[in-house]
């Protein structure tokens, strides 16, 4: 996330930065993935797949604390959430904790068996165990091999003496065989180059006497590199038995899929440098771009960009939206629908909540209450915002007292009074007693009718709204009056 976009916040949708972040972390390009999901995290903060997400790039960048922290951040409010299971398994294992990772392998692979992840990952931590703890018969002292080796009756003349056994200079020499040689090679792939540069330095007398400019002597320096790859490539090779073979599957299949990549990047390149600019406060220029966009997202495919339904929902969200303010209703409810279609075959909330309500807005508009009633109707269990739940109720029981159904106008007023009083928006407060005081009054209840009205006219006086306060004045007058009738 750029300087500037994290000064003024996302400028896009969850769902693009999250397939940003798909796409970056399938072509490898780890740390830019992050970025994206950490984005994606500020729009959507508890949302445990992007925590998953990006709990899988931390551990191939090897930060498994972070790893860690993601995936339990998953797990808060579903402790059986499969995926958060695994990638905590996942970030144990990478940070060597093998038993607690076998733990959460088990735990998951007991809620979904069918998953060959988990099985591979049981099979992996015990393989880990195992190779860290060893066995007494797999230990073999032999006398023969390299001279230069310390030889057991060497090691207990040495402790004899009251030294401490081979220096790190002999024991890394000591460990340099044809055959481990061979392994740390394919372990440490190009950092092998790098382990051998550093065992050069170390020859270099004159260089190893020498000290940085924090006083630390280069010859321990050039050591503890050298010792932190060999530890490196032991934990590599704990791991190796079970899943070289598929790395090296993957990376083929990754060359394979290379090209696929490059098109899904520039997809999302695309996508993002395009939707930014809708939003341009013209409706004729919203609707030119956004159609423009919609043609050559129709045109991909959906193996190449998995996210192809929601981003044409949100295409033809912007278009129907663009209709609404140049006073093209049929073709707006046109597009609203398409939305609302797409939202529906992905079966996703937020999407379809959002086709709902520019649906019941349209209608609304055109004077069609019992179709506008019937969509935000619907809406009405996908909505968890309390405000939201608050402006909802009241367009409801606006279109019901325009219906003349005032008993339910004045049920819908009360959920939306309750709605506000629970967040303490006043603003709300103000238009739910409104519709309620015009419910009551319709309903003959004038002592209910007043009632709500003074209590609209306090809080239009805490916001002070004049205007609003001079109308609820001159509608109180009249409910009064009608009283002493």
């Amino acid at each position: 996330m750029s300087e500037k976009e994290g000064e003024q916040g996302p400028k896009s949708t969850f769902s693009t930065y999250m397939a940003e972040g798909d796409q970056l972390y399938h072509k490898g390009d780890y740390l830019k993935a992050i970025d994206s999901y950490t984005t994606a995290l500020i729009l959507k903060p508890d949302d445990k797949n992007c925590l998953v997400a990006r709990s899988r790039c931390y551990v191939k960048i090897g930060d498994p604390e972070n790893a860690l922290r993601d995936a339990e951040a998953s797990l808060k409010e579903d402790k059986e959430f499969f995926k958060g299971l695994y990638q905590k398994a996942e970030a144990l294992y990478t940070m060597g904790d093998f038993e607690f990772s076998l733990v959460f392998y088990h735990r998951g692979h007991k809620l979904r068996p069918e998953l060959q992840g988990f099985r591979l990952g049981i099979q992996k931590a015990q393989e880990a165990i195992n190779n860290s703890v060893g066995s007494p018969s797999s230990v073999k002292l032999e006398n023969k091999g390299d001279p230069s080796v310390w030889k057991s009756d060497e090691i207990k003349k040495s402790l004899a003496k009251g030294q401490k056994g081979p220096s790190k200079e002999r024991r890394l020499h000591a460990q340099k065989t044809p055959k481990t040689e061979k392994t740390a090679k394919q372990l440490l792939g190009e950092l092998y180059s790098d382990r051998e540069y550093l065992e050069k330095l170390l020859k270099d007398e004159d260089l190893v006497k020498g000290r940085t400019s924090g006083g630390e002597r280069l010859h321990d320096l050039i050591l503890s590199c050298i010792s932190y790859l060999d530890t490196r490539t032991e934990f590599w090779q704990q791991q190796k038995p079970i899943y070289a073979h598929q790395r090296d599957r993957k990376l083929s299949q990754q060359q394979r899929k290379h090209s696929r990549q490059n098109t899904m990047s520039d997809a999302t390149h695309y996508l993002l440098t395009n939707l930014d600019q809708l939003d341009t406060g013209c409706p004729q220029e919203t609707l030119k771009r956004a159609n423009e966009v919609l043609k050559v997202v129709q045109g991909w495919t959906e193996e190449a960009f998995p996210n192809k339904r929601e981003v044409l929902g949100n295409l033809h969200s912007c278009i129907g939206n663009a209709l609404i303010d140049l006073g093209d209703m049929d073709k707006a409810l046109t597009h609203h629908y398409k939305d609302l279609e797409l939202a529906t075959r992905s079966n996703q909330i937020d999407p379809k909540s959002r086709a709902l309500d520019n649906i019941g807005r349209v209608y609304a508009r055109i004077g069609n209450f019992q179709k506008a009633v019937d969509a935000w109707e619907e809406k009405v269990p996908l909505v968890q915002d309390g405000l939201e739940r608050a402006w909802l109720f009241h367009e409801i029981g606006r279109c019901y007292l325009e219906l003349k159904q005032h008993d339910k106008a004045q049920q819908y007023g009360s959920k939306s009074l309750t709605a506000a009083n629970e967040i303490g928006d006043e603003k709300w407060q103000l238009n739910a007693n409104v519709l309620i005081a015009q419910a009551e009054l319709e309903r003959g209840n004038i002592e209910y009718c007043i009632s709500h009205f003074e209590s609209a006219l306090d809080k239009a006086a805490v916001l002070q709204d004049d205007p609003a306060r001079k109308a609820i004045q001159k509608a109180l007058c009249e409910a009064k009056e009608r009283a002493t009738k």
